[in-house]
């Protein structure tokens, strides 16, 4: 099987090629990065189903959390957000199962002084501060590398929104005809404001007929802008969705944030099938389709965050340091989530981030990127790496 995506991974990190073996399917490595096989898409996926964007840092990171991952704190930090506040639920959608979540869930919680579930049953609805719904009404099979996936999602969405209740939604596998059901069932969800997507794939000419999915008003969508430098994926180029780019973030010995630059390997580009929606119709840019992505935060793995997940992939299980637009993904949702930002639907939300872009408020609400490239470089203004910039605070939406 051709594996369209470690190719172009190849130019994105620049570094050597080895392969693992075990009970799952083989993972690459890039050097002291491991990419799971569930981030990987052979071209007969393309359109058919969808891969997740998270990447393991093999060695110990430069954060100051387990493993030298970076901490809710400094995330923080780094974007100016408050430790306490959020609203309603954010809803995760992900495929296949993740047996751990619930003790997962709250080990990191515990670990970062964070609310914790105190029922013990994950798909209870009566549970106020995490919950497993399963999209076809029973529990999928399991799936490590996509759990990982969801530890990393459930687990920062609550780090930036502590007081929102954090929804996991399971589709029964990662076919888009699945996922697309589960992001189907999370609108239907009581009070969803959120819904992240850390998963996409290779564009295509029939993508458009999907943009219903998200063309509702309710929650407003977000999605990883990928992992190749200078490739789109969808759903990121939906019209409807927040488009979420990654940045290699700074720090000194303390672990205080220095500076920010554009990610090397974070997707970016024109659509070739999206047309360019009107909230971006005033940004300057090459190309005439929609162009992604829309803002961003810390994804390199270099730079990664710590997670917690103790369902065993590759022989590995508790504390990793994971990179990836997989984690700008969920830290823009909660980020949205902790601004307490009403909006009616995900196109009211981009027309304020951009309105927030092109008439800048004093003092700025976005950090304007203006090193590093993906391809395309990193621009003063809106460009192809980073979109409008890194959040700072929550005033931009």
């Amino acid at each position: 099987m051709r594996r369209t995506k470690v190719l172009a991974m190849v130019l994105g990190l620049g570094l050597g090629l080895a392969h693992l073996a075990g009970q799952e399917a083989p993972a690459v490595i890039h050097g002291d990065v491991l990419i799971p096989d569930t981030s990987l898409e052979a071209r007969e996926d393309i359109g058919v189903r969808s891969h997740t964007n998270h990447l393991v840092l093999l060695r110990p990171g430069g954060g100051l959390g387990p493993g030298g991952g970076m901490t809710p704190m400094q995330i923080r930090d780094f974007y100016g957000l408050s430790a306490t506040g959020g609203h309603d639920v954010i809803a995760i959608i992900d495929a296949f199962h993740y047996p751990t979540a619930l003790n997962d869930f709250n080990t990191f919680s515990a670990m970062f002084g964070l609310p914790q579930e105190t029922s013990t049953d994950p798909t209870a609805a009566t549970n106020t501060v995490f919950q497993v719904v399963y999209q076809g009404g029973k529990k999928p099979r399991t799936n490590a590398g996509w759990a990982l996936e969801a530890a990393l999602d459930i687990e920062w969405a609550h780090a930036l929104a502590p007081a929102a209740k954090i929804v996991l939604v399971e589709a029964q596998s990662n076919s888009n005809a699945n996922l697309y059901a589960a992001v189907d069932l999370a609108v239907s969800l009581a009070g969803v404001k959120q819904v992240s997507m850390s998963w996409g794939g290779s564009e295509s000419s029939g993508e458009t007929a999907n943009d219903t999915h998200f063309n509702v008003n309710g929650p407003a969508f977000f999605a990883a802008s990928g992992d190749t430098g200078g490739k789109t994926i969808y759903p990121s180029t939906s019209p409807y969705v927040v488009a979420v780019g990654g940045t290699s973030v700074a720090t000194d010995a303390n672990g205080t944030f220095t500076g920010e630059t554009g990610w090397s390997a974070g997707g970016g580009g024109n659509s070739p099938y999206e047309a360019k929606p009107s909230w971006q119709t005033a940004v300057s840019m090459t190309g005439s389709g929609r162009g992604v992505p829309d803002i961003s935060s810390d994804a390199d793995p270099n730079t990664g965050v710590a997670v917690y997940d103790t369902t065993s992939y590759h022989g590995r299980s508790g504390w990793w340091v994971v990179g990836g637009t997989s984690v700008s993904s969920p830290c823009l949702a909660g980020m949205v989530n902790l601004g307490g930002g009403t909006f009616t639907n995900t196109t009211q939300l981009l027309t304020t981030i951009y309105g927030s872009y092109l008439n800048p408020p004093a003092p700025p609400v976005f950090r304007d990127i203006t090193s590093g490239n993906n391809g395309f470089p990193c621009l003063v203004g809106w460009d192809y790496v980073t979109g409008v910039g890194s959040p700072q605070g929550t005033g931009g939406f």
